[in-house]
């Protein structure tokens, strides 16, 4: 074997280590960094958008097409349902959310289905379906806080609440 093959032979192995070791990585939300401040901002100027089932656009959210478009702003791919996005991402304690995380509620008696944005001072915003994109208290005696399931932090959000 003279030294010009083996060269090329070692410039590939090096080549394919690098593929090997970086694919995993490859297309990785959870390790994105937003600013919390950005995040709450980009949903804020959502509020008064119509409710639409199914809606993802400007046009009209449901409630987990409204979460999605405000990450997906951020450059943050989520799952399509409030039930996928909190089977995502890692569980966060109700005395732990900071603004950014995602809430999540039983509204149908089946399980998780509903989500929206936690942004600080026991408020979230969301697409109601009565009110479109709003905020509401967390804790809600009347509606919210009954129906509460859990909290999750889908990446690393950095906490500058936007008051």
């Amino acid at each position: 074997m003279n030294i010009k093959s083996m060269s090329q032979k070692v410039i590939a192995i090096f080549v394919l280590s690098i593929i090997l070791v970086t694919a995993p990585f490859a297309g990785n939300t959870e390790a994105s960094s937003v600013d919390s401040k950005e995040l709450v901002a980009t949903a804020k100027n959502l509020i008064g958008t119509k409710y639409r089932s199914g809606g993802t656009t400007k046009a009209g959210f449901d409630c987990s097409g409204f979460v999605g478009f405000v990450y997906e702003g951020l450059g943050i791919s989520l799952p399509r349902s409030s039930s996928g996005m909190h089977a995502s991402g890692s569980k966060v304690e109700k005395s732990d959310l900071e603004s950014g995380d995602l809430v999540f509620f039983n509204t149908s008696g089946k399980g998780v289905s509903h989500v929206g944005i936690y942004i600080g001072d026991d408020k979230f915003i969301h697409s109601s379906t009565s009110k479109g994109v709003k905020i509401d208290k967390l804790n809600d005696p009347h509606y919210w806080g009954k129906r509460y399931v859990g909290a999750k932090r889908v990446t690393d959000v950095t906490v500058a609440i936007n008051k």
